[in-house]
Parts: C-alpha cells; structure tokens; sequence
C-alpha cells in the first residue's frame, strides 16, 4: 500500500492534489500544532488585478498551543463574504465558471466553526472532481507516536504502508535508513508545475487547485498527474 500524509491546508495547489494522486492512501494530518499564517488557512487566486490571498481568519486566543484539528474560525469577521466576491471577481468569466461556482457559493453560505471541517469539506469535493480516489484516515483518530521522521514512520507501521511519498521538503528530515531498515520505500515528490491556459495576463504558478478547475475544467486531474 502506497500512503501519503498532509495538514489541513486550505484550497490546496496541484502539487497536493499531484501527491495524492500516486498514492493508494491519505492521512488527515489534523492531530499536529497549528502555525499561524500557513497554508492551513490560506491560498492565492489570481484576478483582474493580480494575485490576491484568501485568508480564514482564526480565533487568537491560545491558538499556538492548539492542535489542527481544535482551531476555530473567527466568524465575528466576514470573511465568507469576501472569500465569495474575491472568486466570482476572479473566476465569474472563466470557461467553466458556471459549473464549479455553484458549490463555492453553497460553501461560503455556510457557517464552518472548525477550520479543519471546511478545509476537509473542500478537499474531498476537490478530489471528486479531479478524478482522484484514496482511502482516507484521519491522524487525530489513530494517535501516532513520534517526532517528524519518526512520527511518520509509526504512521506506516501501523497502517500497514509498504511505500511512502514525502514532499520535497521530506528530504530535510527523512531517516531513509530507519524507513528501509522497516521494510517501508520511500519516495521524494519533484514536482514540475504545468502551464495551463489561464485568465488575467502571463502565466502565474502556485496558485489554489481552483484556478486551474475555473480555467481547464474536466481535463483538471489529467493536468495535475502529468498524464
């Protein structure tokens, strides 16, 4: 079984999307402290005026001592409001904005208390869509033993992966030796980042999975892996 790991991040890139595609199963990443001004809560989209961020503002209070899954969002800010005009100003003309815009507005409607229950919400949808199926466990309910290279190793272990995809930055702080010496594979994501038809001037990579869905629709996932 090939696994792969994350944290809840929010409206991810297609590199994300690109690392779960390879794998036959996901962890849910939630059970780990949460960082301020990460992707966790945040992602750009680019508009007539250029790129702009899409920022989930979270409760302050005690937060660097919460874990992922534990972090509320600051509903008393209107940031559904804006996160819905900010994509219908930047997708509202793109080729397939009449058949995703329906769900972001249904999403932003909502009241979410949980950070980690919007971004898992998006995230699921995201991989219906792109055509990707992975078995999905969740961190938070397995409670797994270790600090970073050893914290996934454990992972492995005890969900019976026999190969495990890391992201490029794994390479800091992999333990190859210890992952071989277990019988688990390991594999580096090198990911080369499409060029994609796309609205608004040259070309802008790294941007949320949402602006190549707006601009390529159906052919999405097939972009994403590379095929």
């Amino acid at each position: 079984m090939i696994l792969t790991a994350h944290q809840p991040v929010y409206l991810p890139w297609l590199g994300f999307f690109n690392k779960l595609s390879m794998a036959d199963s996901f962890c849910w990443f939630d059970d780990v402290q949460y960082c301020k001004k990460d992707w966790i809560s945040r992602n750009r989209v680019k508009t007539p005026q250029g790129v702009q961020w899409l920022t989930v503002p979270v409760k302050s209070k005690g937060h660097l001592d919460k874990k992922i899954k534990d972090v509320e969002i600051n509903n008393e800010v209107p940031w559904r409001r804006k996160h819905w005009r900010t994509i219908l100003f930047a997708y509202g003309k793109a080729k397939y904005a009449k058949t995703y815009l329906p769900l972001f507005e249904y999403v932003y409607s909502r009241e979410w208390i949980k950070l980690s229950s919007l971004n898992e919400y998006l995230i699921r949808y995201l991989l219906q869509v792109l055509e990707t199926k992975v078995e999905w466990f969740r961190a938070s309910e397995l409670g797994f033993k270790g600090h970073k290279s050893d914290l996934v190793l454990d992972m492995c272990e005890r969900l019976g992966a026999d190969s495990y995809i890391f992201g490029t930055h794994g390479k800091d702080y992999a333990n190859i030796d210890k992952f071989k010496n277990s019988g688990v594979s390991v594999v580096f994501q090198e990911y080369q980042h499409p060029v994609y038809d796309q609205l608004w001037g040259e070309f802008t990579p790294n941007l949320s999975v949402i602006d190549l869905l707006f601009n390529c629709g159906g052919e999405s996932g097939r972009i994403i892996r590379n095929d």
